[in-house]
């Protein structure tokens, strides 16, 4: 069982590197775009307070996002459009590496059969948009490790890198867009 998505692209790096914002601006362009399932998780977990929390219990947090992201991968491979996700299946390989979590075999099983298009859009570290927020504790070291980690994950998967250029919202999306037209 595989789940192709040809028309699924993947937005990620780590925390507090603008895809959220480019997301946004390709949702008002027309895009289908997916937000991120960590955020969520985050404010449902800390309203209810519950524990599965990155600074808790990171296992069961990525079980959480793991489990929402093959849903989400799921529902919009059906429908064949372009789709945008801020982050997919493949970002928790990344995660259970910087985590430490060893059981983790699933977590790789699931990148291999919910598979994105090949071309993935990397955001780096930018140092001069990174904040920290109530759901981002991470501190800028951390932040570029989670970068680090997931572009491993995403190599060692066998996707083609496209890093984002570090230049404002406009250009980045229409870099983004002209990419996206060149790999369909």
């Amino acid at each position: 069982m595989a789940f192709a998505g040809e028309a699924l692209f993947v937005v990620t790096g780590g925390p507090g590197a603008g895809k959220t914002t480019l997301l946004a601006a390709a949702a008002r362009a027309g895009y289908a775009t997916v937000a991120e399932s960590g955020r969520a998780i985050l404010r449902f977990q800390e309203a209810i307070g519950g524990r599965a929390l990155h600074h808790v219990d990171s296992a069961t947090y990525a079980e959480l996002m793991l489990d929402r992201d093959m849903q989400n991968h799921q529902a919009h491979a059906a429908t064949g459009r372009v789709t945008l996700f801020d982050r997919g299946v493949a970002d928790l390989v990344g995660y259970t590496r910087l985590v430490g979590i060893e059981d983790s075999e699933h977590f790789h099983r699931a990148a291999e059969i919910f598979r994105y298009n090949r071309k993935v859009f990397v955001a780096p570290p930018w140092r001069d948009i990174y904040v920290q927020d109530a759901e981002r504790r991470q501190e800028w070291a951390e932040a570029v490790h989670t970068y680090e980690c997931i572009v491993d994950a995403y190599d060692g998967l066998g996707y083609e890198l496209v890093e984002l250029p570090l230049v404002p919202v406009a250009d980045r999306l229409a870099f983004l867009a002209d990419e996206i037209d060149l790999a369909r």
